[in-house]
């Protein structure tokens, strides 16, 4: 037996009414999604890590998704574990002729993603998805999927000629958000924050920056540094509690000079 295949054995078994799991049995593909995206982060955390045990452990995890939901697929009669493979397996053959047809190579790496853009957008022509936007996933990360947006309608000439237009737009968004604030209103600031937030996320699109990978960094970022602050004051027994911001905002500092020496 396969490593896959003891794989799928051991899901058939969970998801059994006769001696499965109880919790296996009573989940469905909604209830299973959160479970799904989450997984996909703990591996981009293993690789920001660079743990590579915990990755293998991690990819696991994620593998086990796919096992999931296409066994649930399989109990109502829509496809099938082979089905998923076989149709990535498809769509990689269909968006690499340079490697599997007769289609000459690209130059480079950016040159032959732009290729492969043209042939997803042929794609969805052909599945009657006209619309410029019309598969861009819901359920991507705002910040994510922002950014994916702008890059898609960028393709069709919808984009600034450089950043400077973006940052004119930025200063536009944040006095807007300023005044709503100022006003009282909380609704319309919450709307001009996202307004600021998909610029911010359009900003990132343009320099070639991936905007979640930039904001998992600060956060990271904000975690040692707070960090340090934490161990700073637990030398005197203390804890951010017993000190203050003037105190905690130099110690933030003496952080980033730290940093800076390493």
């Amino acid at each position: 037996m396969t490593p896959i295949d003891r794989l799928n054995a051991i899901m058939a078994k969970l998801r059994d009414p006769v001696g499965g799991c109880p919790w296996d049995v009573e989940q469905t593909f909604a209830t299973i999604a959160p479970y799904t995206l989450e997984e996909a982060y703990e591996v981009a955390d293993a690789i920001e890590r660079g743990d590579m045990d915990e990755l293998r452990s991690e990819l696991g995890d994620l593998l086990f998704q796919v096992v999931f939901h296409a066994r649930m697929a399989e109990e109502q009669g829509l496809f099938v574990f082979d089905d998923v493979a076989n149709a990535i397996a498809d769509k990689l053959e269909r968006r690499h002729p340079h490697v599997f047809g007769d289609e000459a190579a690209k130059p480079d790496g950016a040159a032959q993603k732009a290729r492969w853009e043209d042939i997803k957008a042929e794609e969805r022509k052909s599945k009657a998805q006209h619309g410029v936007l019309d598969d861009v996933p819901v359920g991507l990360p705002a910040l994510a999927r922002a950014a994916k947006l702008t890059k898609r309608a960028a393709r069709v000439g919808f984009d600034w000629p450089s950043t400077d237009e973006v940052f004119d737009k930025l200063h536009e968004e944040v006095a807007e958000l300023r005044a709503e604030i100022a006003a009282g209103d909380l609704d319309k600031a919450r709307d001009e924050m996202g307004d600021l937030l998909f610029v911010v996320a359009n900003l990132a699109r343009k320099l070639g920056v991936e905007p979640e990978d930039a904001l998992r960094g600060a956060n990271a970022k904000f975690v040692r540094r707070f960090g340090f602050i934490e161990a700073e004051l637990a030398k005197d027994g203390r804890g951010p509690e017993q000190s203050d911001l003037a105190e905690m905002d130099g110690l933030w500092d003496a952080a980033k000079a730290s940093e800076r020496a390493s």
